[in-house]
């Protein structure tokens, strides 16, 4: 059986272009950091590493799985995901954002699995940034999440959304970053198609934040 993101996790990733609340469970990434304009060499080198991670561990427990005639045999890679936040100021300037890139790993991918695909890729197809790549675990917990329909640069208009949504809620935000879910391949894909999952951390606002 192959395990497939798309059809098994709708919950997560099956979003429309109206805010929900979500539950984000407890997940695993391996996952790179940078700073700077992401549309720079530099943060495209290093989604470029992270997805040749992302194959070779996916290669790796594929051939062993059929080996062992596994009930899953193999898996959808997951979509690449990004965690933003601007190091300074309000107004948005690419060069100071810092981000984290990550691509979600299946539970049953373990840390001796990852690590024996990156020693293997690494006499293969060396790359320095293999160095940098982690592996962890995140768990978000209750979020507001949006399907964003085009440019990167429009998504200022969905967020104002989700943040009305927050208000009206009785919620608010946790923390000055937010995810990114990127569902098409923005190097093949027309500015005004891209669709991205736009997700932010909620909570319940402390009743005594006001207090003296």
């Amino acid at each position: 059986m192959k395990y497939e993101w798309k059809k098994q996790e709708k919950s997560l990733y099956g979003v429309g272009k109206s805010p929900i609340l979500v539950n984000v469970p407890q997940q695993q990434f391996i996952m790179i950091s940078g700073k700077g304009n992401p549309n720079n060499a530099d943060f495209s080198d290093r989604v470029s590493a992270l997805y040749s991670l992302a194959y070779a561990v996916k290669m790796n427990y594929k051939s062993a799985a059929n080996a062992c005639a596994g009930d899953i045999s193999d898996y959808s890679v997951y979509p690449l995901e990004g965690i933003w936040m601007q190091s300074e100021g309000t107004e948005l300037i690419k060069e100071k954002l810092e981000y984290t890139v990550m691509i979600r790993q299946p539970d049953f991918i373990t840390k001796d699995r990852l690590c024996a695909a990156l020693n293997s890729l690494q006499v293969k197809k060396p790359n320095p940034l293999y160095e940098e790549i982690r592996f962890d675990v995140m768990q978000d917990g209750t979020c507001v999440e949006i399907l964003h329909i085009g440019s990167y640069d429009s998504e200022p208009a969905s967020f104002k959304i989700m943040d009305e949504f927050v208000k009206a809620s009785g919620l608010e935000r946790v923390r000055d970053c937010h995810r990114e879910i990127y569902l098409n391949n923005a190097g093949r894909t027309d500015q005004s198609r891209l669709k991205t999952i736009l997700r932010y951390q909620v909570k319940q606002p402390d009743p005594n934040a006001d207090r003296l």
